[in-house]
Parts: structure tokens; sequence; C-alpha cells
């Protein structure tokens, strides 16, 4: 079967080491899902693949084992998974119409775990929204607090949940719980003043360690939600490294309007030549310089007064 695999690509189906066969990925924006599709990429597996599933470490899902002739069924029966999870797509168009952006993956986040400072899952699906589809290769990644169990730092753009803590004092019974959690478990950003907590704000990394400690509720967790917003962190075999911070204590808006404008960016020095299209943005940014770079990605962003911008930014790493 004559096959244009850009197309193939393109439609969220990968080229495999078999001739003529090929495996379709699932986008599972925030990595969660009602358990009703489940059965449904069961039977597209049986019915149209080796019988076998794979979950990804972006947190979505591969059908290894599909012919080339039956991606059309496939991308039929991928509609009502498509459809349910709100991915956006070219209404004219059958399965994915596009898969530069890969998958948006998320920790569980306050749903479920007590440090989530935020729901990871909602936030996920709504920069899913505001960015796909589109052709270019960005990988984006959320975790509910400092803890990172979502190794954002690995990921072109990393967003960490943070929570700026209320203190009471009048609630307070100088206990010391919250010193000496944020002693152990945090950064030190908690001291007893005259039997009073004192909070170093520059050095509190917003993790909420304080509020779940606090027996009395003195610490709380604030109504705003704020994020630790980490750039071009790479793996892959030419000069892997860390993300580095870029804003602290930025809101949704603001992340959601700096990934756009990185699109442009993007679109604007993407080398022509790059292999079928893709560039991670970090070679790009090394390219044009940090600062052309940030000229594009704060372009009509309005931060809030309490958001602090990391610059300039110095990236470390293996250098081959």
């Amino acid at each position: 079967m004559d096959i244009n695999t850009k197309s193939l690509k393109k439609n969220a189906f990968r080229v495999t080491k078999r001739r003529g066969i090929t495996a379709s990925r699932i986008r599972v924006p925030g990595g969660h899902l009602e358990a009703k599709f489940l059965s449904m990429i069961q039977n597209i597996a049986e019915t149209y693949g080796d019988g076998s599933v794979h979950i990804t470490s972006r947190q979505g899902f591969e059908i290894p084992g599909i012919k080339f002739e039956d991606m059309p069924k496939v991308n039929e029966l991928l509609q009502p998974i498509i459809e349910g999870l709100n991915i956006n797509q070219d209404t004219a168009f059958k399965g994915y119409s596009a898969s530069g952006t890969r998958n948006i993956t998320a920790c569980v986040g306050n749903r479920v775990c007590p440090y989530g400072c935020y729901d990871t899952t909602g936030f996920a699906q709504r920069i899913e929204k505001a960015v796909f589809p589109h052709d270019l290769h960005f990988k984006i990644a959320l975790t509910g607090c400092p803890n990172d169990c979502a190794k954002v730092r690995m990921h072109d753009f990393g967003i960490m949940g943070m929570t700026e803590p209320h203190y009471d004092s009048d609630v307070c019974v100088s206990c010391g719980a919250c010193v000496k959690v944020c002693k152990k478990k945090s950064v030190g950003a908690l001291s007893a003043v005259n039997y009073k907590v004192v909070r170093n704000s520059e050095k509190c990394i917003g993790c909420g360690e304080c509020v779940l400690k606090c027996p009395t509720g003195a610490w709380t967790r604030s109504e705003k939600k704020y994020y630790r917003l980490t750039l071009l962190g790479r793996t892959g075999k030419k000069n892997p490294r860390l993300g580095e911070d870029f804003i602290k204590w930025v809101d949704e808006d603001s992340i959601i309007k700096i990934i756009l404008n990185t699109y442009d960016y993007v679109t604007k020095y993407i080398d022509p030549n790059a292999i079928e299209g893709k560039e991670h943005i970090g070679y790009i940014v090394d390219r044009t310089g940090f600062e052309e770079f940030k000229k594009w990605a704060l372009k009509d962003v309005n931060l809030p007064e309490i958001a602090e911008v990391y610059t300039p930014l110095y990236w470390k790493g293996i250098k081959y």
C-alpha cells in the first residue's frame, strides 16, 4: 500500500519497524479519563491491532499492530474518544488532525493528593484547548506541588503548583510544627520570633507543607492559584538538560499566553531544514539568545504583582 508517512504521522499514527503496520496514538490531556473509554480502546486493539495496548511515557495510549489499510476504520472508532475527551480538531478530519504538540501530562493533583496545590488535570485540559491542534513539537507537563512527581523540569514548559500560605497569628498556638516541617521537608523558610512564626517570602517555594502540618489552621492556602514556570528542559541524545526557573508566582492566564507566544517565536525562528519540521525550542533559543526569546514570550503578558521573573537564564547540562 502506497502511504504518505508524513500524513500518517500528522494523523497521530506511528511508523513502526514492521512494513505495512502502524500504531495509533491516543491523547489523554492531564492523564485522566472516564473508565468507559478504556473499553473503546480495548475494542480497537482487539479488532484492528495486535490485542495489546501500550501506556506511553506521556500518559497516552498507543495501539500497535494496525494495518495501514485499516487506519480509516480505526479513526472512526477513535472519534467518540476524541470528542469525549474534548480534543480540538478539524471537524472535517477523521482521527487527529495534528501530532506535533505532545500529550500534555500531569500528576494527579489536588483532586486526590493532599499535597496538590491545584487541579492539574483541569489546567492541562485548559492548555490543551488553547494549543491543540498544532504541528510544532512542544512538550508541556504539570505537577501539583514542588515535589514534582511529573518531572516537569524535563519538558519545554514545566508548570509547578504553588500556594502563597496565609498566616493567622491569632489562631497560632506556637507549637512550632510548621517551622519544623518546613526545615525538614522543605526549604526552611519559616522561623519563630517572639512565639510567632515569620515567613521568608523570598525563600518560600509555596509547597504548602506548613498548611498541612498546622494543627489549628493558622496556616491556610491562598485563594489565588500560583505556579512556578520552568523552561526548556529536554532529554534526547543531543545535549540533555533540566529546565530552569523562568517565573515564580505566575498565574494561569499568563502561562497560556507565554506558551502561545512561543508558538509564534518558533514559527519565526525554526530551522527551515529541521527534520520533519521538528526542532526543540531550546536549540532555537540557543541560536537566537534568551533575550530575544523573552521578548516574544512576554509580549502582551500581564503578570500578577507578586510574580518574579528570572533573567538572564543560564543553561546547564551535558554538552556534546
